[in-house]
């Protein structure tokens, strides 16, 4: 080795040492300039609250209504499954409960008619018993008159006091007024059995009550059945459980689905997060609620307002995607930046983003420096 050659050897290393003295006795880093005390940095990926919406029954899907990308809102209709049975059987289902109506409508109004004409039945009846009471009672007196009468011709005839007309035609007349009451007689008894029977129209009025509430259940439990069969059909309708935006597609128009398969996957844009990494020999300093910026490269010239809602409980090794291979053997803690507002939709899932975390107050804030 020439004396030059060992010259600048031994120039560089007391250079070297002398910056590694200096820095050390300062307290500076050499290599990637840190944030001031009060600032923690971190760097991951933008990740949203993903839901997926899944059929609660089995069938073909029928139609898409949304694609890959569309923004939709909570409660509207994104896929279609066929609906044809489905809905045959509702149409069955709203015939049998019109049906139930139209009968129980008619038992009703014969049960309020026979509310009507029983009172009305049984009071006629019972006039028509007190006017056979009178009229037998009428009867039996003339019959009993004309008995007598019948009586003292024969004895007046014996004397001669009377022609044997007079006496006959007493005689027919008594056998007239007996028969006048034993028609009457008849006649009463047939006005009673007519009340009788009136009076068991109070039996039919608590036999049509029966059928009445009988078919009130029934229509009940048709309604029910529609109903049943109408949720059926809405379940072929799958709505999104949330508003934001489609980002897959996992099923295929036309396919037969099981219940519980998942057909789309969204992402609520308003709600996004980033997950970051921390140190463990910084965690200490984070706590729920602090205040963070984001920064992304795809719009370097601002950040983006964002809080601690998440700090994991149990350390990890730091991932491979976010870190270089000798850092993945640093124990690390997750911790999820939710954003305070994505203007205009700018940022997504997936998208690369540094983080400052401000941990003491009143400290100015700055970019990363990595």
């Amino acid at each position: 080795m020439s004396v030059r050659h060992r010259f600048l050897t031994w120039f560089f290393a007391t250079l070297g040492l002398g910056i590694g003295g200096f820095c050390w006795q300062s307290g500076c880093t050499i290599g990637t300039p840190q944030l001031p005390e009060g600032l923690i940095q971190a760097n991951g990926r933008i990740e949203g609250d993903h839901y997926r919406v899944a059929a609660k029954v089995g069938g073909r899907v029928q139609a898409f209504l949304v694609r890959e990308g569309d923004a939709v809102e909570a409660g509207q209709v994104v896929v279609q499954l066929d609906d044809a049975q489905t809905r045959a059987k509702v149409e069955q289902a709203r015939a049998a409960l019109a049906a139930l109506q139209a009968k129980r409508r008619a038992a009703q109004a014969a049960l309020v008619l026979l509310k009507k004409q029983v009172p009305l039945q049984i009071d006629t009846a019972e006039a028509e018993v007190a006017h056979s009471q009178a009229a037998l009672a009428a009867a039996q007196a003339r019959a009993e008159q004309a008995v007598r009468d019948a009586e003292r011709f024969q004895r007046l005839l014996q004397t001669r006091t009377v022609d044997q007309e007079s006496a006959e035609q007493k005689a027919l007349a008594r056998k007239v007024a007996e028969a006048e009451y034993a028609r009457a007689k008849t006649a009463l008894l047939q006005a009673q059995k007519k009340r009788a029977e009136a009076q068991l129209g109070w039996d039919r009025i608590r036999v049509k009550e029966e059928e009445v509430e009988a078919l009130v259940a029934q229509e009940a439990q048709a309604r029910a059945a529609l109903a049943e069969m109408q949720t059926l059909l809405e379940e072929r309708k799958l709505r999104a459980p949330e508003r934001g935006i489609i980002t897959t597609r996992i099923a295929n128009l036309g396919e037969v689905v099981v219940a519980g398969s998942p057909l789309l996957d969204l992402v609520d844009l308003d709600r996004l997060y980033l997950k970051v990494y921390v140190p463990e020999k910084q965690i200490g300093k984070v706590r729920l609620g602090l205040p963070a910026r984001i920064y992304t490269d795809a719009f370097p010239d601002r950040s983006f307002p964002a809080r601690v809602r998440f700090i994991a409980a149990q350390a990890e090794f730091t991932p491979k995607e976010v870190q270089t291979p000798d850092e993945r053997v640093k124990l690390v803690y997750a911790v999820k930046l939710y954003l305070d507002e994505n203007p205009d939709h700018r940022l997504s899932p997936g998208l690369p983003a540094d983080a400052v975390i401000r941990w003491r107050e009143n400290t100015p804030w700055a970019k990363p420096r990595w």
